[in-house]
């Protein structure tokens, strides 16, 4: 197995977005032995977290840009998601046949400490 150092990982790890297989391709090692090295030293899990958080704040970048120029589409997936605390959910009913009211059965299994409940 071959041996990298903190630095020679840290630079791997720049501009992959976090994608292992990126990693270990810059490395020229195989994904679990990339992904071992990354989870060896605090300093490079570090910068693997970070990675993968910059591209996170890439892909909302563009989101926002593209909401910003009109996509109704992406707007509404932003409210559905990160809107809920203002009432902007998608909300499902589930009826029963016919629009009649749903009946659920539980059934207790395997637990006699339950009988009772």
């Amino acid at each position: 197995m071959k041996h990298y150092s903190k630095k020679k990982i840290i630079e791997a790890i720049r501009g992959t977005g976090g994608i292992i297989s990126s990693i270990a391709s810059r490395l020229d090692c195989s994904w679990n032995c990339a992904k071992k090295y990354i989870y060896q030293w605090p300093e490079t899990k570090q910068a693997y977290e970070e990675e993968k958080e910059a591209i996170l704040d890439l892909c909302e970048s563009v989101l926002y840009s593209s909401i910003k120029n009109g996509d109704t589409q992406s707007a509404k997936w932003v409210l559905a998601t990160k809107g809920k605390e203002r009432g902007f959910i998608e909300r499902r009913e589930v009826t029963g046949e016919n629009g009649a009211p749903l009946v659920v059965k539980v059934e207790l299994i395997g637990d006699e400490d339950t009988e009772g409940v």
